[in-house]
């Protein structure tokens, strides 16, 4: 998994942010975290994959329809504002305690920028390109798929890392009930009083977050 990381650091982003990623997952490997960081990593991709799965799909729709918009923009402010904590009590009433919870409540932060995002992204193409390619007799999906997304792919791929950002600052409150991982020993340190186990898994997370920032961030740079 180190190897794959670093290969992918170094294929995306440069020499510099491969050799930092090796060294963090070695410093994370020799701080007996391994398994934790897997878990955090783990449930960070899979409620951002799917918070990406839903909000990218709605951020289109809120961009061809006015009336969709509307409706989704309170949504989204009320989804944004609310306390982190609160979006524990629905998904611990449904679904008890665990990782699943965890990932339900992830999913529910992390969405809005996937949303926002696209829908701006799709918004902000020029217009005399949509009326170019309409003149050329494209259909809805040929303007959507060959025109607007490859011209706000750039946009897009921000809200897809402010995604995985926030999903990955749910994990220490995700632990609360039971999600595990990293943020499972950050709460154990603070609890308990441990401040160098706290210290140690709080570093842990803030290599990954760097890590996957810089490689998501690449993405969305023109070569």
């Amino acid at each position: 998994m180190l190897a794959i990381l670093v290969v992918v650091a170094w294929r995306k982003t440069g020499k510099g942010t491969a050799i930092f990623t090796f060294i963090g997952l070695f410093l994370i490997q020799s701080m007996d975290l391994w398994s934790e960081t897997m878990q955090t990593l783990a449930l960070v991709t899979s409620s951002a994959l799917l918070a990406l799965i839903i909000g990218i799909p709605l951020g289109i729709w809120s961009s061809k329809s006015d009336t969709v918009n509307k409706v989704m923009r309170p949504i989204l402010d009320f989804m944004q504002t609310m306390p982190a904590f609160v979006y524990l009590i629905p998904a611990v009433l449904f679904f008890g305690l665990g990782k699943v919870p965890g990932a339900v409540a992830t999913i529910i932060f992390s969405m809005p920028p996937a949303v926002r995002l696209t829908n701006l992204a799709i918004r902000q193409v020029p217009e005399d390109v949509v009326e170019a390619s309409r003149s050329f007799g494209s259909t809805s999906s040929q303007m959507l798929f060959k025109v607007e997304l490859p011209i706000a792919t750039p946009t897009i791929l921000a809200g897809i890392n402010q995604t995985i950002m926030l999903a990955l600052s749910m994990v220490v409150i995700s632990s609360m009930i039971g999600a595990g991982g990293l943020g499972k020993k950050v709460l154990n340190g603070i609890t308990q009083y441990k401040i160098g186990m706290g210290f140690e898994s709080g570093l842990a997370v803030v290599i990954l977050a760097m890590i996957l920032d810089r490689i998501t961030q690449s993405l969305g740079k023109k070569k």
